[in-house]
Order: C-alpha cells, then sequence, then structure tokens
C-alpha cells in the first residue's frame, strides 16, 4: 500500500506538495486543469518522475493499475485490437483450490516480509532496529566531536585530516581503536610538547651555563672563623686584658697610642718603656698572622661573592625559554641577602679577632638553584632531541594524542558503543536472513502461481461479462469479441465491421473504463492476475450522461466494497474526478457521520491550481457538500482564478434567483445605473440567452481590480434584493461588515479614474 506521495518540480507542481498518512480509499477533487492526472501519472510510473516520491509500505510495491487518459489512449491506440483479459476459469476446481492455497501462502510470505521490514526499518523506514543504530552511531559520533571541540585549541595537529567532519572524526577514532600502541601520557605533558612540535619550526637552544658555588661553601668551613684570636698570655699587662675582657679594644686603642708619643689615649699619662714593651710583646707574630687570615679570608669571600652573583645575573638577564626564571630570581635576591649578611660578619670578625662568628650557610639556597639550572638543561636537551628528530615526534605525538582520547577520555563511550552497536547489528543481519529466506520462498510461490494460473486461465470470460453489461445498460451498437489472433479482442457493429473507430465519445469511454474494471480480476497475460494490485481511477465519468455516470459511480464503488470486504486482489484505491455529483456518489457511505473521514480508512484531499501553480489541501472530512455550496467556496478563497471567477459568479445567481426564487433578473439589474447595470447584466447573460445583448467579449480578459468590482456587484446584488443575510450567511467569515452603497461608490471612483 502507498503511504504518501511528494510531487515536485513536474507538470505545473513547482513547489512540491505532498499526501501523506494515505488509506485504502483516498478521494481527491479538483477542477480540469488543476493537476489531478499528474497525481495519477506519478502513481502508475513512478520510475519516470525522478523529482517525486512514492513511498509504499515496509517497501513493499505493488501492481499500480491506473486508469486515466493515458490507458484510454493506449488501449484505443492505432491498433484495432485490444489485449486480452486472462482470468480464472471455474472448470478445474481442483486447480483452483491449489491457486487459493497458494495465494493464502504467498500472502503469508509478504506479511512476514512486511513485519519484519517494520521491525528492521521502522513504519517510516527510518526506525527499527536501523533506527536504533543509526541513534547509537550518532550519539557516538557526537561524543568523539566533542572531544575534537575539548583539545582543538591545544592539540589541533594531531587531529588534521578529519577537523571539518564529524563522521570522518568518528571513524579516525576507531580505525586507531584497531592500532594505536603508543605508550599513554598525560594531557599536561601532551600539551607541554605539542608546544614544541606543534608550533612554528623551532631550532636548537643553548643550555644555561653551569655555576658553582664550591668556594663560598668552602669559606663557611674556615677554620679562623671559629678561632678567638688573642695576644701572648705570659705578658705582664695579660692579666689586665684578660681582666678587661676585651683584647679587640686593646688592640684598637694600641693604634692611638703608638701616634701619640707613648701617651695613654684613655688617661693621657705618659707611659715608660716597658708599657710599650708589654704591648708589642702582647700582640705577636701569631695574633698577626690570624689576623692577615681574617682580612684575606674577607678578601676572598667578596671576590667568590661577587663572581657567583654575577653568574646569576647573566643567567637571569636572558634566561632561557626552559628555565623557571621566577623561581631563580627569588633564589638569587636569597643568596645576595646572605651575602651581605656573611660580609657583616667577616668585617665584625675583622673588628674583633676574637669573636667567634658562623656565616649564614649557603648551601641549601645554592642546591636549588643548581636543581632548576639542571631541570632547565634536562629539558633543552629534550626539545633539542626533538627538534632534531621533528618529524618522528611530530608522529609519535599525534599517536600519543589519539591514544589518550581512546583510553582516557572516550573509554567508557567506546564500550557503550561497541556494546549496542554489535548487539543490534546482529539483530539486523539476523532479520535480513529472515526476509531474504522469506522473499526466496515468496519467489517460489510466485512461479508456483504462475503455473497454476496458466492451468486454467481465459479470455472468453471477460467477453462475455462485457458484452452482458453493455446490453443491459442500452449499448447495443457494438459488442466486444475474439480477434482473430485468439488473445485480443475487437470492437464489432452487428454487420461485422470494425466500430473502434466510429464510437461516440461517451461510448469509447465507457467500454474502455469496462474493460479496465475486468482488468482488475484477470491479467494481460496468462499469469498474474492474482497478484496485489493498487487502482487509481482519474475523472472515469468524462463524456458520460447521468445515467452512464451513475453506473460508473456503482461498479466503482463494488470495487470499494471488495477491499472493505478484504475480497479480492485490490489493496488500495484512489478517485481522482472534477465532477461534484460523481465525487458525492462514490463517497457516499452510510457509516461515515457528519462527512468526517473514516479514521485510518479514507482521506479526502483537494487539488486547486492558482495562477500556475498546483497546491494539494488536505481534509479531515469530505469537502465537497454540494454543487451550490462548493461555488461559495471558490468566492469566499483569496487565492482565487480570475479567468473562472465570473462564470462561477453567474452560476450562483442561476441557482439561487432563477432556479431556485424563481426571481426576474431583469428587475434586479434595474436597481443599478450606468456601468454597474452593464455588470450585473453580464453576470446574467445566460437568462436571456444572447437576445438582449452579448456582453461577455467585453468582459473576456479580465484583470484583479476588475475581479474586485464584479464582486462587489454581486453583493449588492443580493443587499437590493433583499437577500442580504443569504450573502452573510454563505461568506461565513470571509464576509466584510461594510455597507454595499459605500463598496458600490468606490466601484464608481475606480471606474472613473480607469
Amino acid at each position: 500500500m502507498i503511504e504518501s506521495i511528494e510531487i515536485c518540480d513536474v507538470a505545473t507542481y513547482v513547489e512540491a506538495q505532498s499526501l501523506t498518512g494515505l488509506s485504502k480509499f483516498n478521494f481527491i477533487y479538483g477542477s480540469n486543469g488543476s493537476g489531478k492526472t499528474t497525481v495519477s501519472r506519478v502513481i502508475a510510473d513512478e520510475g519516470a518522475y525522478h523529482s517525486c516520491r512514492v513511498k509504499w509500505k515496509s517497501g513493499a510495491k505493488m501492481q499500480a493499475m491506473v486508469y486515466n487518459r493515458d490507458f484510454v489512449e493506449r488501449n484505443f491506440g492505432p491498433s484495432t485490437e485490444l489485449k486480452g483479459i486472462f482470468t480464472l476459469g471455474e472448470k478445474n476446481a481442483e486447480t483452483l483450490d491449489k491457486l487459493a492455497a497458494a495465494k493464502t501462502d504467498l500472502d503469508k510470505f509478504g506479511k512476514s516480509i512486511s513485519e519484519l521490514t517494520e521491525v528492521r526499518d521502522g513504519t517510516d523506514g527510518l526506525g527499527g532496529k536501523r533506527g536504533e543504530l543509526t541513534k547509537v552511531e550518532d550519539d557516538f559520533r557526537d561524543a568523539c566531536w566533542a572531544q575534537k571541540k575539548k583539545h582543538e585549541k591545544t592539540l589541533k595537529k594531531a587531529f588534521e585530516g578529519v577537523l571539518n567532519s564529524s563522521e570522518n572524526f568518528k571513524l579516525r577514532v576507531l580505525r586507531e581503536k584497531l592500532s594505536n600502541n603508543a605508550p599513554l601520557r598525560q594531557l599536561d605533558e601532551l600539551e607541554a610538547h605539542a608546544k614544541t612540535v606543534f608550533g612554528p619550526t623551532s631550532l636548537t637552544e643553548l643550555s644555561v651555563p653551569i655555576v658553582s658555588g664550591s668556594n663560598l661553601l668552602a669559606h663557611e668551613s674556615n677554620e679562623i672563623l671559629k678561632k678567638r684570636v688573642l695576644g701572648k698570655q705570659d705578658v705582664d699587662i695579660a692579666d689586665m686584658i684578660r681582666k678587661l675582657g676585651n683584647s679587640d679594644w686593646v688592640r684598637q686603642g694600641r693604634a692611638f697610642y703608638e701616634v701619640n708619643d707613648s701617651t695613654c689615649p684613655f688617661c693621657q699619662q705618659r707611659t715608660d718603656d716597658a708599657f710599650g714593651k708589654s704591648l708589642e710583646d702582647y700582640f705577636d707574630q701569631t695574633f698577626l698572622n690570624d689576623s692577615a687570615a681574617i682580612d684575606d679570608l674577607t678578601a676572598d669571600y667578596a671576590v667568590d661573592a661577587e663572581r657567583f652573583q654575577a653568574q646569576l645575573a647573566v643567567i637571569l638577564s636572558n634566561p632561557s625559554k626552559f628555565l623557571n626564571s621566577d623561581a631563580l630570581r627569588i633564589e638569587a635576591e636569597l643568596v645576595d641577602s646572605r651575602i651581605m649578611v656573611n660580609k657583616q660578619l667577616l668585617a665584625q670578625k675583622q673588628r674583633e679577632p676574637s669573636r667567634v662568628i658562623e656565616l649564614e650557610p649557603m648551601g641549601p639556597v645554592l642546591g636549588t638553584i643548581s636543581t632548576l639550572i639542571a631541570e632547565a638543561n634536562k629539558a633543552v636537551a629534550t626539545h633539542n632531541k626533538t627538534v632534531t628528530n621533528i618529524a618522528q615526534e611530530k608522529q609519535d605525538l599525534i599517536s600519543q594524542s589519539w591514544r589518550y582520547i581512546l583510553d582516557v577520555e572516550l573509554k567508557a563511550s567506546l564500550q557503550d558503543y561497541e556494546t549496542k552497536r554489535q548487539g543490534l547489528t546482529k539483530a539486523i543481519d539476523a532479520i535480513g536472513k529472515r526476509i531474504d529466506e522469506a522473499t526466496d520462498s515468496q519467489k517460489l510461490k510466485v512461479k508456483e502461481i504462475a503455473e497454476l494460473e496458466k492451468q486454467s486461465t481465459s479470455i472468453q470470460p471477460t467477453v462475455d461479462a462485457i458484452n452482458s453489461l453493455l446490453t443491459s445498460f442500452g449499448f447495443r451498437g457494438f459488442t466486444l469479441a475474439k480477434a482473430q489472433s485468439g488473445n485480443c479482442y475487437t470492437l464489432r457493429r452487428g454487420n461485422g465491421s470494425d466500430a473502434k473507430d466510429t464510437l461516440s465519445e461517451g461510448e469509447r469511454t465507457f467500454v474502455t473504463f469496462l474493460y479496465f474494471i475486468h482488468l482488475l480480476k484477470g491479467s494481460e497475460s496468462e499469469s498474474g492476475m492474482t497478484s496485489d494490485r493498487v487502482v487509481v481511477f482519474d475523472d472515469p465519468v468524462s463524456s458520460l450522461d447521468s445515467d452512464v455516470l451513475f453506473i460508473v459511480a456503482s461498479l466503482i464503488k463494488g470495487v470499494l466494497q471488495e477491499v472493505r470486504d478484504g475480497k479480492g486482489h485490490v489493496k488500495q484505491v484512489f478517485v481522482l474526478t472534477h465532477n461534484v455529483y460523481f465525487h458525492k456518489e462514490v463517497t457516499f457511505n452510510a457509516r461515515r457521520n457528519d462527512r468526517e473521514a473514516m479514521r485510518g480508512e479514507e482521506t479526502f484531499w483537494v487539488v486547486r491550481k492558482s495562477g500556475a501553480k498546483s497546491k494539494i489541501e488536505s481534509h479531515s472530512k469530505n469537502p465537497i457538500s454540494t454543487s451550490y455550496e462548493l461555488l461559495w467556496t471558490e468566492v469566499r478563497q483569496s487565492g482565487r482564478t480570475n479567468l473562472s471567477i465570473q462564470n462561477t459568479l453567474r452560476r450562483i445567481l442561476e441557482n439561487y434567483f432563477k432556479i431556485l426564487g424563481r426571481i426576474d433578473p431583469d428587475e434586479i439589474c434595474d436597481k443599478f445605473e450606468g456601468g454597474e447595470r452593464l455588470m450585473c447584466r453580464s453576470l446574467f447573460s445566460w437568462v436571456n440567452d444572447g437576445s438582449h445583448f452579448a456582453h461577455d467579449d467585453l468582459y473576456i480578459a479580465i484583470d484583479e481590480s476588475m475581479v474586485e468590482r464584479y464582486l462587489i456587484i454581486f453583493r449588492a446584488i443580493f443587499d437590493r434584493s433583499g437577500h442580504g443575510a443569504h450573502y452573510k450567511m454563505m461568506m461565513g467569515d470571509a464576509y466584510i461588515d461594510q455597507p454595499t452603497a459605500a463598496l458600490v461608490d468606490e466601484t464608481k471612483g475606480a471606474s472613473k479614474t480607469a
């Protein structure tokens, strides 16, 4: 069965139009030239219309049998013979029983294929197990793409080639999963390494100079720092100096004593030579040597400290990019502060040789400095190695980046994806295998049915049935007969002459329709008469009088009833027509309430053409109630056709005033003056039947403004004849609450302007 039809870019279907949610019975109404036949042609041969689409339920196509003008021309073409219709005979009961059983089996296979296909593909071809698999693929693709967005700034080069496609990115993930054996590294390592490998083309870097603070450390252990430097203890003034407890004070005063002509610088008393000799003996050569050692230490420390500080200053003036220069600068400041303290301590030792001092230790800070420089040089060595082997480093980093994505970021998603995908793929393959098995069995059963049909088919029953109908319906001037070829028909007059080319339009249409009706129960070959079918009736009542129209409607309703009862091989019917009476007749269903479409059984559509574009409208109920109401529908629509609106207005007036109301049109026209009277007479022109005026020729080509004037006069006719309430009722929501006089005045103004 057909589920939906999409028509686009063919004939007058400039914009895509769709018929969706189609059921067993589908009724399509439209005026001549609106685009109905295009719908029937697309169903008949969808392959010929590449921009259109016919969607079959579960993808199971049925034989499309279409009655339209193409069918009539094809069967009443140059050839004088009609193809024979093979139908099943009734002589061999056993063969018919076998055929019925085989058809039952064939239907079971078809139903099984349909059900399995729906489980696999869903009702719309996008669901089922395949739909679930598509969602799994989409979810995993989105998860992969999220990683691209997350790491694109730092690891972009690793994703080259798949940056512009989420699907390609997902496929790359799956390929890497199969072959990536790179070592797993932390993200911060990868990002740091990427700055070198993926950054601008790099050069080798110089190592950071090694600075040695061994001399400074050696000075800290100089024995002179812990030695109390004192004078000779067996000199007579030694007891006095010990009593004072400050030989350094005496040593400093001695310098003043020597320049003061042996006069004590403290009490200003003259001393004798013995005291001078005692002072000289107290500060003997040992004392002088130790004092010199203190001076040397102070000078050497200052030189070594300055050299070490200068080396640090050079490093920090142009630091390597791999050096933690901030940390080194902090340590350099600490070095400066401790050197300053130690210089102060050494100066104090010079002033007071007898004082024991201990320098601030430089070991920890020098160790930290050495570590910072060593780490920097290690990074430099790694960098230089990378620069030397940049191609291999890039490839390694790319592999390591994907390994991180696989084993850290997407590990859980990959496991979930592989589990679900494996299960769904296995289910889809199993269903596909069962569909293939059922399809193979279906093909074998079709062959079996074809053989059985050949054993019990004939074209004679169609001859008898059609001739019986022709006679009963009053068509006695010709009959259907077997052609001499044996497998075709010919139409013959009573005298035996060929009647095909001399049939009237009505006879030709009717006999072709009868031929089509019987073809629904048979086949043009010796097999195929039991295949399931979709049937289309496209305007089958053209050129038929009302009596035959009723017969055609009854025959079609018989087909509908067989489908409704599940009999025969027709599974779906489309009826397209422009005839209101025929549409009402063929759509009549006593079970339907208030014209509402019976859910799941029938659909209603209207095809309209506005300008050069056809549009298809869906209706929840039968849109055609009476021809009179249909005419008013055309008036109410804003997208009405200018070429036909004048005739539509005339037909309404004829129905309401002449036929129903028996009101004299001349009396109505006398209520108007000038141009309005002419327009009123134009609308009533068929009443006089050309005896007074022939105004039609004046209004053949009318534009939008002319249409508006006609509509105003049309309304004024109802108002001035006292039937304005009827006009308001029929216009419904399209009614404009404005006095007619004002509208007529607007028309006069427009006429004068024109």
